[in-house]
């Protein structure tokens, strides 16, 4: 009896083994370098570039006019702060419903301090 249980114990630990290696290759296969162009033609596409955008820190010191001539005009759901903006990324392929996520581009001195995401 207990060889029978801790096979199907195997199996199970088996199983979300591969569900885990599947889904970080999944998230990884997603990822792309961040790329002007496709920012901007592909808005709803942005989540598979925000992680590079964010790692690669190509927006620390930059003033705001600068970013915008890279990304491009901020959500316009948002109000345009003279601290922040705000960036629309869509919606990545997700096993579990998630919070809605943002680029969020913090200013301190008139050039990028932090850029994050923000959550809804």
């Amino acid at each position: 009896m207990k060889r029978k249980q801790l096979k199907g114990i195997g199996k199970i630990g088996l199983f979300f083994l591969v569900a885990t290696v599947l889904a970080f290759a999944l998230i990884n296969f997603l990822e792309e370098p961040f790329d002007v162009q496709k920012w901007r033609d592909e808005p709803l596409e942005r989540y598979e570039m925000v992680d590079d955008l964010i790692e690669s820190q190509i927006l620390i010191g930059k003033p705001k006019n600068e970013v915008l001539k890279i990304l491009g005009q901020p959500d316009s759901r948002f109000s345009e702060n003279k601290d922040a903006i705000i960036y629309a990324i869509g919606d990545p392929p997700s096993f579990f419903a998630s919070q809605k996520e943002y680029l969020l581009v913090v200013f301190k001195n008139q050039k990028v301090d932090k850029v994050t995401l923000a959550s809804e």
